[in-house]
This record gives structure tokens, C-alpha cells and sequence, in this order.
């Protein structure tokens, strides 16, 4: 299944991405890791073992394991020996079976070549096309290396055509994906060439979990004060641990990512010499080791999966996750720390959104049947709205910055005036309410081009396109995508397409829709869409 989807406006791509180059820093760490889950599996075997002799069945299990080793080991000596005979068998048969009247030609030294005919013919002055022993010699298989400035050979060529393969355009736009087959997650990076509607997966990332949300980040992470003003392309990925990757786009066949958010100290404590000592003492005792048990939850670091992520576009360095754990946290990408942790809500903190002119002010949607607007400067002042059901996707209006958008599980979309606070959340009362789908809503997105211009998606499998107005919201297309339950939709951020929309979903399938196609849709974007094609001209 796709769990998530984000673009990448076009520009920020590398051209030519680099290749990840595996140095001996990192052999040695790859073995230190491999060597850990190595001893913790003989630790577990250890403790087997122990509490069998606690009950007397330790020797009586030995000693059938022993037998059955030597009688599988018997076997297979037996079924070595059987398939030599067979072998023979085979090739005696095969020799009976050549007919007598092939023999005539000679098939055993077919393969050998004939002395060559020095006699004179008609066509003795032609070389022969074996004549060069090497391709190198030959001048019709492989060109000869000229100077600089001449015409490459057929290997810089061919190493030509794989640089163009990775090659990224300024027109080209990145699509993030993330994705679950048998158990593997990873994150596909698309390439869509919007003038050829071509959309092909440029390389793949491994996650160590399932994959909840994906971000883009326009910011090198972890720079110095001489690098505040470097632009970047990665990726923040949350996942059901509690922890939060971050992967540099430009790098492709990367091991691992190049920073985490979160409490990284974890991994220190569970490998700890002294500890692993202890727990294998307990072990040869008869007595269980003490699991390590879960942090509860606190201002450094989230302790339970991450479900959603926002990056602040206006103060870059600034990215919001919210968590199972109930928290909200502000992480600085210069120091790669939190900066603030937020405890707004009672449920799990599954949907954020910053303002899009007020840098400070995000907008939070939870379990809790509520959504916050909150300044982060004065996390203490607050205004909170509730809702119908479970809150599945919470907006600003990029057009409107004053409104936002509510999406729940009950299928309803709900808009407010963030200017009008209720005297208590269940006193609320949205501008309008839509009944967008008979089932719950899974994906909602606000185009950031088009004003008014909103997609939502369902477990009904169908995406659907709605223009708002001032007389409320009007649906203006409905379609399968053949992606079965939608789980994430996405519009495209440039204005060059700002009306194509990426659409993933339960059946494992990511699909890009031209929206523009659609005759309501142009209707409702017609202003737009004559400044477009104007500015295409």
C-alpha cells in the first residue's frame, strides 16, 4: 500500500545526483551492528536453554537435536550419491541415443574452426571479419579514442547515457512516495516530466518501519551560520517508531539517513557492555533480564510513532511533528534538537499545518475530536474548535488566511473562521459543512495555486475535486483512480501544473492526474487558467 505521497517543486533537485560511497568508517559500523543483533540472538539462545534445564529437558532436547542433525546429514549424503548415478545414467543414454547418420558431420569438433584456405579466389583481397583478435583493433565494433575536443569512444558513450538516465531537469518534478509491500517499507522518488506526462521511479530508499507521513525540507540540515542561507532537498520521514529520519534527495543507494530526530541514546543504552554482562549473569542464573521499559512522555523526544510532520516554509530551519504520545514538538534543523514541546490535546496528535504568512502560528488536528490555532511564541494562548468525529486532515486556505479546513472520519469537511473563537470548543460553528463522502475521509489537500480549488479522498476508493465559493463548496469531478482506498492525495505546487494532482492508495499503485482535462475543473480555475496560458505563449 501507499501511505503517503509530497511533491518537490521543480529547481531544488540536483541535476546530476551523487552516488553514496561506502567508506571503511562505515564497513566498521555495519559489522559493530551486525555483531550486536549477533550476540542478542545467543543471549536469547542462552536463555533457552536455561530455563529448559530448569525444567529437565535440556539433555533429552540436545540429544534429538543431535539425532535429527545426523540423520538430515545422512540424507543428504544419500541424495549426493543418488544424483552422481543419475548423472552417469544420463550420459551413457545420451551416448546410445546419437543417431549413427549424424555422425557424418563430425558434431564433436563443430565447434573447432576450419585451417584457413590460402588458395586465390575472386574475393581473396576481403579480410575476413575475425581478422582483429581484440574488439579494441576492430574499427566497426569499437571507435578509437581522439583527442580532446574529438568525438568520445563507446565507453564514455555509454557512461554518458547512464549520467542522462539520473539526469533531473529544471522542468522536472519529484514525487515522493511511501510504500509497504510484504512487509518492506521504503520510499520511492519519482521523476514526472510534466510536457511528456511521464512519471517513472528514479530511485528508492529503505525505511526501518512503516512509513505514517513524509515532508520535504528545502533546507540543508545541520548547517553551521556560514551555511543559514544553503538550500536543500530531503526528505523527514515519520514511521511507527519514535523516532524521525531525515534523507538527503540528491544522494542516491544511501545506507542510512543523514540525521534522526529523537531520542538516539536508546540503541546507546540497550548495547551497553555492562548491561549486556549483567542481563548474560541473570541468564546463567535462571532469572529473566529486565526490558528495557518505554520513557514516558517528555519535552526532549517523542516516544511513540510519529503521525504527522510540517515544515515551516517561512522559518526554514523549523519542522512540527505530532505523535501517538499526545505531543506536539518544534525541532531546529540547525542543531538537529527540540526546540519546544507542546501537550495541547488528549488523543493522538495525527494532522499539522503552519500559517502561510504567519510563520509562528500552527494549526493542530487530533483524536481528541478538536483542532487547535495556536501561536508557538505563546504556546499558553490557544484557541480550540471541535468537530463531528475523529479529525483526519486539518488545513489553512492559502487564498484565505483567515479560514481552514477541517476533514474527519465521519466523511464531513468542515470550514472556519479561525478570526471567531467559540466560548467553548463544542460551541463551534463551522461557515459551511460538506458531506464529502458516505465513508471516512483518508486524504485531503487545498491546492496552493487555485483558489478554492479542494481534493478529497475515501475508503469509497474515489477522489473527488470541489470548488469553493462564497455561496459554499460545489463538487466539480468525481473518478476512480484504481488505486483501491485512497490514502494520500497531493496536489502539484507549481503553477506550471498547478491543477495535476498525485493520487496513492491500498492497492499499492500511484497515479497523476491531469485535472485540467476535465471541463468543470476548467470552468471553476478560469481566471487562472487564461493567465497560464497567456504566460505559455
Amino acid at each position: 500500500m501507499i501511505s503517503g505521497t509530497t511533491w518537490v517543486p521543480r529547481g531544488f533537485a540536483a541535476e546530476f545526483p551523487s552516488q553514496y560511497q561506502l567508506d571503511e568508517e562505515e564497513v566498521d559500523r555495519i559489522s559493530k551492528l551486525a555483531q550486536l543483533r549477533l550476540d542478542d540472538a545467543l543471549e536469547d539462545y542462552e536463555g533457552a536453554v536455561g530455563d529448559n534445564a530448569e525444567n529437565g529437558d535440556s539433555e533429552d532436547d540436545e540429544m534429538k537435536i543431535e539425532e535429527e542433525a545426523d540423520e538430515e546429514v545422512e540424507v543428504i549424503v544419500d541424495e549426493e550419491a543418488d544424483e552422481e548415478i543419475k548423472d552417469e545414467v544420463k550420459a551413457a543414454a545420451q551416448e546410445i541415443e546419437i543417431d549413427d547418420d549424424l555422425k557424418e558431420y563430425d558434431l564433436e569438433n563443430y565447434d573447432e574452426e576450419p585451417e584457413a584456405d590460402t588458395s586465390l579466389s575472386m574475393f581473396s583481397n576481403i579480410k575476413s571479419l575475425a581478422y582483429y583478435k581484440s574488439n579494441d583493433e576492430d574499427p566497426y565494433i569499437v571507435l578509437p579514442k581522439k583527442k580532446e575536443g574529438e568525438e568520445l569512444n563507446a565507453l564514455d558513450n555509454l557512461e554518458e547515457e547512464e549520467r542522462e538516465e539520473l539526469q533531473i531537469l529544471d522542468s522536472d518534478n519529484l514525487l515522493l512516495v511511501t510504500k509497504t509491500e510484504d512487509n518492506l517499507s521504503h520510499m520511492e522518488v519519482y521523476v514526472y516530466e510534466q510536457s511528456e506526462a511521464n512519471l517513472y521511479v528514479h530511485h528508492d530508499i529503505l525505511l526501518p518501519s512503516f512509513p505514517l507521513c513524509v515532508e520535504w525540507l528545502n533546507v540543508r540540515v545541520g548547517r553551521t551560520r556560514s551555511e543559514e542561507n544553503q538550500e536543500g532537498s530531503f526528505a523527514a520521514i515519520g514511521t511507527f517508531e519514535p523516532n524521525i529520519e531525515i534523507w538527503n534527495l540528491d544522494v542516491i543507494d544511501e545506507m542510512y539517513p543523514d540525521a534522526i530526530l529523537g531520542n538516539t541514546e536508546l540503541d546507546n543504552q540497550a548495547v551497553d557492555e555492562s548491561s549486556v554482562k549483567k542481563d548474560k549473569k541473570n541468564k546463567k542464573k535462571g532469572k529473566k533480564s529486565k526490558k528495557l521499559e518505554k520513557p514516558a512522555a517528555n519535552d526532549k523526544y517523542h516516544v511513540d510513532a510519529v503521525l504527522a510532520l510540517s515544515a515551516n516554509r517561512l522559518h526554514r530551519n523549523i519542522l512540527a511533528s505530532g505523535s501517538a504520545d499526545k505531543t506536539v514538538k518544534l525541532w531546529d534543523l540547525n542543531t538537529l534538537s527540540s526546540a519546544r514541546s507542546y501537550s495541547f490535546h488528549d488523543d493522538k496528535v495525527c494532522s499539522l499545518s503552519w500559517h502561510p504568512s504567519e510563520g509562528p502560528v500552527l494549526l493542530t488536528g487530533s483524536y481528541d475530536r478538536t483542532v487547535i490555532a495556536s501561536d508557538m511564541r505563546v504556546p499558553d494562548e490557544f484557541r480550540r474548535w471541535a468537530v463531528d468525529a475523529d479529525v483526519s486532515s486539518a488545513k489553512w486556505d492559502p487564498h484565505n488566511a483567515t479560514r481552514f479546513y477541517v476533514a474527519t472520519e465521519s466523511g464531513r469537511v468542515h470550514c472556519f473562521d479561525a478570526r471567531v473563537a467559540p466560548a467553548t470548543p463544542r460551541d463551534a460553528k463551522p461557515l459551511w459543512t460538506l458531506q464529502a463522502h458516505d465513508s471516512e475521509i483518508t486524504a485531503f489537500d487545498v491546492n496552493g495555486q487555485v483558489g478554492g480549488l479542494l481534493a478529497t479522498g475515501s475508503t469509497d476508493q474515489h477522489i473527488k475535486l470541489w470548488n469553493v465559493t462564497e455561496s459554499g463548496p460545489s463538487l466539480q469531478a468525481s473518478r476512480d483512480m484504481g488505486v483501491g482506498r485512497v490514502f494520500s492525495v497531493s496536489w502539484l505546487p507549481d503553477a506550471q501544473a498547478a491543477r495535476t494532482v498525485a493520487v496513492g492508495g491500498s492497492n499499492g499503485v500511484v497515479q497523476v492526474w491531469d485535472t485540467k482535462t476535465n471541463d468543470a475543473v476548467r470552468v471553476a480555475a478560469e481566471d487562472f487558467v487564461d493567465e497560464e496560458d497567456e504566460e505559455d505563449e
